[in-house]
């Protein structure tokens, strides 16, 4: 199939198809004329990384999941120390993300937001990179 089709069938742009070939994801056959054609286990593969990459995963962990899918003997352990590792740096982000609303919430609690010129919220950001 062309790659428009691919794209139908995978939910992805073909842009996106591009560069997975470009990096090596997926390794469509080309026909006579130059055109890429895409089989079937093509599109399965992209979408499986679709859905990685929803749910987190970097481009080479997907390359590294989509290796353990096609190997009969891989050890589900590794499938899940990676999924487990992915939880980790998913918290992390949380408790990142937790403390820089936190640090917004108090300064937005301090700005009168009136028509005067003092500010909080700036003199923060001035503060942290000694910019006055």
């Amino acid at each position: 199939m062309n790659i428009s089709e691919a794209a139908k069938q995978s939910g992805l742009p073909s842009k996106t198809i591009r560069y997975y070939e470009d990096i090596g994801i997926v390794k469509p056959d080309r026909a006579g004329n130059g055109y890429r054609s895409y089989s079937d286990n093509d599109v399965h593969q992209l979408a499986f990384v679709q859905r990685a990459r929803s749910l987190g995963f970097t481009i080479e962990e997907c390359k590294l999941l989509l290796s353990l899918y096609s190997n009969d003997q891989r050890a589900s352990a590794d499938v899940k120390l990676l999924a487990l590792n992915k939880i980790e740096q998913i918290d992390q982000k949380i408790r990142e993300l937790k403390s820089l609303k936190s640090t917004l919430s108090n300064l937005s609690k301090n700005c009168h937001g009136d028509q005067k010129p003092d500010c909080p919220i700036l003199e923060d950001l001035a503060s942290h990179r000694n910019l006055k």
